[in-house]
């Protein structure tokens, strides 16, 4: 899943969300460096990633992708997981989308010190040019492949996924409505576990 996603499934504790959005830039046991709060967001991460890259209707989206993007399709399903998330919020949230991006973005700022040193070059710019938010709307996707494509001159076409998208519009939507209810309960699931081991 990408960063909307991530954020969402961590539920309503700040710096378990903070651990979880920042995940990705902590390798192995240097999660152990991080406070306990950040640690636990950091391994939820992970179980989340876990579960969503075995799960088959995460697979069966990839495969629609696959002749075209090989390998990154995966992270291109990620992104379009984002669009649906956002798109269709709120059938998840009471919070409308525009404050509760608005309430995460002041709590990275207010935390950025905690952040590893890519998230904290990297919430500037998600900050400014509204990410989360944008999400929503295809245009949004679009510049978000686009930054993609950049980050690997071009080699990954990602660019051009938004053609895909918008051919198999519903049939993406419809395999994230039902992952993402399982997706829900699973980590509704992995935070108590997790909760748990940190209480031991």
């Amino acid at each position: 899943m990408n960063y909307l996603a991530h954020i969402y499934l961590s539920g309503d504790h700040k710096m378990i969300t903070i651990g979880n959005f920042v995940a990705d830039g902590v390798r192995g046991n240097k999660y152990k460096l991080y406070p306990s709060e950040i640690q636990k967001g950091i391994l939820l991460h992970r179980q989340i990633d876990t579960f969503t890259d075995a799960h088959p209707l995460f697979r069966q989206c990839t495969k629609r992708l696959h002749k075209g993007y090989s390998h990154y399709s995966g992270v291109i399903v990620d992104i379009f997981f984002d669009h649906f998330l956002a798109k269709n919020w709120t059938s998840y949230s009471n919070i409308a989308l525009e404050l509760y991006v608005a309430n995460f973005y002041k709590s990275l700022t207010e935390n950025i010190a905690l952040l590893p040193p890519r998230f904290q070059e990297l919430t500037p710019i998600m900050i400014k040019g509204n990410w989360l938010l944008s999400y929503a709307k295809i245009e949004g996707i679009q510049l978000v492949l686009n930054g993609m494509n950049n980050r690997t001159k071009g080699r990954s076409k990602m660019n051009k996924a938004t053609r895909e998208l918008k051919l198999h519009y519903d049939a993406f939507e419809n395999d994230f409505t039902a992952f993402f209810q399982e997706l829900m309960d699973f980590s509704a699931t992995k935070r108590i576990e997790i909760e748990q081991q940190f209480s031991t």
